[in-house]
């Protein structure tokens, strides 16, 4: 397509974009089998189907399942013969597993449960699942039988802990989450775990097959001591459950080396603390002393890395090699999320780089002979695409092109990342984006984006939103100030119980390196974020007029209000590093608290919160509000029904839509 024949990005592009997801290569390295997310613009769902593609490239991708569904975790058969996954194409609030054959046939319904999968694992000998499963409370079942109880709906909520809500999910059912078989054939379906008080997660497999592994917090008071998490053994056809070590900092997403031998799991040193890097570890199975293979690297070994065009594929679990010598996982890295192998040799420590290239990998997976790897592969360019690499020879394959039309209609504007110093010298990360037919002659209006989180980041990855205002005309703008992931863990922790101190300077001093760039108009400034970004621009707001106009999104106003309204609830302290409860540290609490300065604005402030948000409680924007209102500063204030904290990423498309043209009126209004 010619220059002249492109067009500027839209909001409504999000309706045309398809998201790949969750590579699982087959066993013989042949084939990939993974998921491809659609919207539906009539009825505003998201539906996903399986596809397959040959592993070498001679075909495109083909569809595998269809219809308007879910069909989600597909994880081929030990034999290579069959795939299982979840879906809800029979109820569209209830999945169940599936067994299809690889060769052609119908889906089969393993299970007929009433409750939520949070994934499955084949055992070893392909005769069987282990699931983390938690049941439909009794009270709900009892409610859906009934037409008339059915109609007026629930009538109170009895809660007794302190883990009652999720953002995303909800109001948390009485029930836990407990560890299950399912017979592969048959369905049936044995419970393994239960109780009312602590839940099982995470289940996995000895090579054996005789036993699973899995994480629990046993502690007496688990929702408030949210790291005390431990692993756990069990008989595979049940019985006694079984400590495996105990020692502090949480752990999670283990698996078993092929010897059996060995357990490697993610961990971090000490509790609480949510700056410290995600480690690997390995500990014997039947006990002992972990041992941290990272804990000399100071990466961050999970992937944190922010995108609105995301699929939602969770990062895969370290993967060992198969003669037990290397882990293979995932890092965040300025920027960056490489696929690193750790030696497991406590004689000859460290790691090498397997995929290290400008980009994002969001998960991979390996063929049994580990000569290919399948991964979800990511850029400033382009959403994820499926891709592999050969091992041997160091090859690698582009396999999809879902979006490569719609994006060669887009006329897109020049991304640069630049490193530039703090106050005091620190080095910093950023990126510009200049609009679309960019003249470095004219003065032009810019907008500053702030990350949520903190601890997470800025990366080398698309942004439908970023090119939606540089397609306005804008020069947008991003960095990684301190706080954020990716750049060692005193760079994380810099902020811990001092948010709004260094970070806030460093923001400043990126808004300081644009201003000065000959192309900046300084007195069309705008900044926006959301989460933590939303803190920072509220933050920016009450101490400098240097901006003139803001958009506050999801915001955190007030630390004192924030505890207790937040699904983290305790987990407050873990997040911003308090080390008491705001009725015994006031004064703590209000200092980094943004409202604590808000009497000083002037900036014109959307507000944007969605009403289900149980992360950052609308309250905390809606106090935000209020006092502009009372100042007498423009603002107004946009509230979305249903929509969770996660309204930019994964709401539904015609809010984000709305959430988009918002942020575009008002700054269009001011700048």
């Amino acid at each position: 397509m010619s220059q002249a024949e492109k067009r500027p990005i839209t909001a409504d592009d999000l309706y045309k974009l398809e998201l790949v997801s969750d590579p699982q290569i087959s066993p013989d390295g042949s084939r990939i089998i993974f998921g491809l997310t659609r919207v539906d613009r009539k009825t505003e769902k998201k539906y996903s189907n399986l596809w397959l593609v040959p592993s070498d490239g001679s075909r495109p991708a083909r569809q595998f399942t269809y219809g308007d569904q879910t069909d989600t975790h597909p994880r081929w058969s030990p034999d290579g013969r069959s795939l299982a996954f979840l879906s809800n194409r029979k109820d569209e609030k209830q999945f169940q597993i599936y067994v299809i054959p690889i060769n052609g046939g119908e889906a089969r319904p393993v299970t007929k449960m009433e409750g939520s999968f949070a994934g499955f694992v084949w055992s070893p000998d392909g005769r069987s699942f282990a699931t983390q499963f938690r049941k439909k409370d009794a009270a709900a079942i009892e409610r859906e039988k009934d037409e008339h109880k059915k109609k007026l709906g629930i009538v109170s909520r009895h809660i007794t802990g302190l883990d009652y809500k999720f953002d995303g999910g909800g109001y948390t059912p009485q029930e836990k989450w407990h560890i299950w078989t399912i017979d592969a054939a048959s369905g049936e379906a044995t419970q393994l775990t239960d109780g009312d008080k602590f839940s099982e997660t995470q289940p996995q497999w000895t090579p054996d097959g005789r036993s699973l592994i899995f994480i629990s917090n046993r502690d007496p008071q688990p929702d408030l001591n949210w790291d005390q998490t431990e692993l756990y053994r069990i008989p595979a056809t049940g019985g006694k459950m079984e400590l495996i070590s105990s020692q502090e900092g949480r752990k999670n997403s283990h698996t078993i080396s092929p010897d059996g031998n060995w357990i490697a799991f993610m961990g971090r040193r000490q509790k609480g603390r949510w700056y410290q890097n995600d480690c690997l570890y390995i500990v014997p199975i039947n006990g002992g002393t972990a041992r941290n293979l990272s804990g000399e690297t100071d990466l961050h070994l999970s992937t944190v890395t922010l995108t609105d065009v995301g699929s939602g594929t969770s990062q895969t679990l370290p993967t060992w090699s198969a003669d037990g010598r290397t882990i293979t996982i995932q890092a965040t890295e300025k920027g960056n999320q490489p696929v690193l192998a750790f030696s497991t040799d406590s004689d000859n420590p460290g790691y090498q780089r397997i995929i290290n290239n400008a980009g994002l990998v969001g998960s991979f997976s390996l063929d049994a002979s580990q000569q290919t790897i399948a991964y979800l592969w990511g850029d400033l360019s382009a959403p994820a695409r499926i891709c592999t690499l050969n091992l041997a020879d160091g090859a690698t394959q582009t396999l999809t092109q879902f979006n490569n039309q719609l994006l060669a209609e887009l006329e897109v504007g020049n991304i640069e990342e630049v490193w530039f110093k703090a106050k005091d010298g620190t080095d910093l990360h950023g990126w510009i984006m200049t609009p679309p037919n960019f003249d470095p002659s004219q003065k032009y209006p810019s907008i500053l984006e702030i990350h949520g989180g903190p601890q997470t980041q800025y990366g080398r990855a698309y942004f439908h939103e970023l090119h939606l205002l540089a397609a306005q005309g804008y020069v947008v703008y991003w960095s990684n100030p301190r706080g954020s992931q990716g750049y060692g863990e005193d760079f994380a922790g810099a902020i811990y119980n001092r948010w709004g101190t260094v970070d806030f300077e460093d923001v400043m001093a990126w808004a300081d390196y644009v201003e000065k760039l000959p192309y900046i108009d300084s007195e069309r400034m705008g900044v926006t974020g959301g989460s933590y970004g939303g803190y920072m621009t509220t933050t920016i707001i009450g101490r400098t007029n240097r901006f003139k106009a803001a958009v506050a999104q999801r915001v955190v106003s007030n630390f004192i209000s924030f505890y207790g309204s937040s699904d983290m609830n305790i987990g407050t302290e873990y997040l911003f590093g308090a080390e008491k409860a705001p009725w015994e540290d006031l004064e703590n609490y209000w200092r980094q608290s943004p409202i604590s300065t808000i009497g000083n604005a002037t900036t014109p402030t959307l507000v944007i919160h969605s009403e289900a948000d149980y992360r950052c409680d609308h309250e905390q924007g809606e106090q935000l509000f209020v006092a502009l209102k009372k100042l007498g500063v423009d603002t107004e204030l946009v509230l979305f029904p249903e929509e969770s904290h996660g309204l930019s990423r994964a709401g539904r498309t015609d809010r984000r839509i709305e959430r988009l043209n918002h942020m575009i009126r008002w700054f269009a209004a001011y700048l």
